[in-house]
This record gives C-alpha cells, structure tokens and sequence, in this order.
C-alpha cells in the first residue's frame, strides 16, 4: 500500500499550508486529482474524500521531529460486523534522503483485529 498517496505525487507549501495531490483516477473517470492539505502550524485539519459508498472524513495533525514531518490522519470507519464505529491511524513520516529524494514512511495502526503494517516509499524529483 505504501504511503497510501500515488505516483507522481505533488508537493506544495504556500504558508503555513502544505498540500499533497496525486491522481488517483484513471483519465475516462472524469474525477479531478486527490488533494489534501495539512496545516503546517500543528493545528487539526479535516480532509474529504469522496470514495467508494460515500465521503470519507480524515482529520490529521502535523508536527516536527527533528528534521522529520510527520503527518498523523484519523480515519473513523464503521465496524463491519457490529457497525459501532471504529477508527485507524495512519503516520506518515517525511524525511529527505537527498535534495531530490524524499522517503515516506507510512505506519498504519493495527484496526478490526489485523495487525500493524509499515511500508516505506521513495520519491525522487523528475
């Protein structure tokens, strides 16, 4: 799954804001790319995302770790079988491994009895 955001993928901060956008649908499905946008002063920010049987509500946090951004997003789910609800935690840590190299690692808590998962992806500057 990876970091969970598609390739390409573009970065932007203007402000205090950053944005992530990557396509997430093919061309024919007429959707526009998906964006979301992280306040950079640590307070929460609430994406939308409009997928699958509705819209999915993501609210994500951003704090500093030395020289690491890590990203925390709450997405709140309904438990399949009793339909309580339910959430997962998704961390992204962002680092750069070279000016052109950014490296994502993405931890997603362990949610409805599965286990914790990590992955790592690189992004390289074309």
């Amino acid at each position: 799954m990876g970091s969970g955001w598609g390739s390409p993928i573009t970065i932007t901060q203007d402000g205090n804001r950053l944005t992530v956008e990557y396509a997430f649908f093919a061309r024919g499905d007429m959707q526009p790319p998906l964006r979301f946008a992280y306040a950079l002063d640590g307070s929460e920010t609430k994406n939308s995302v409009m997928m699958g049987r509705g819209i999915q509500v993501q609210l994500s946090k951003v704090a500093w770790d030395n020289d690491k951004l890590v990203i925390t997003t709450v997405h709140t789910l309904a438990d399949p079988a009793s339909g309580k609800p339910a959430s997962a935690t998704v961390t992204q840590t962002l680092s750069l491994e070279s000016p052109t190299t950014l490296v994502v690692e993405t931890v997603r808590s362990a949610v409805l009895g599965g286990p914790q998962t990590t992955a790592r992806t690189v992004y390289r500057k074309i």
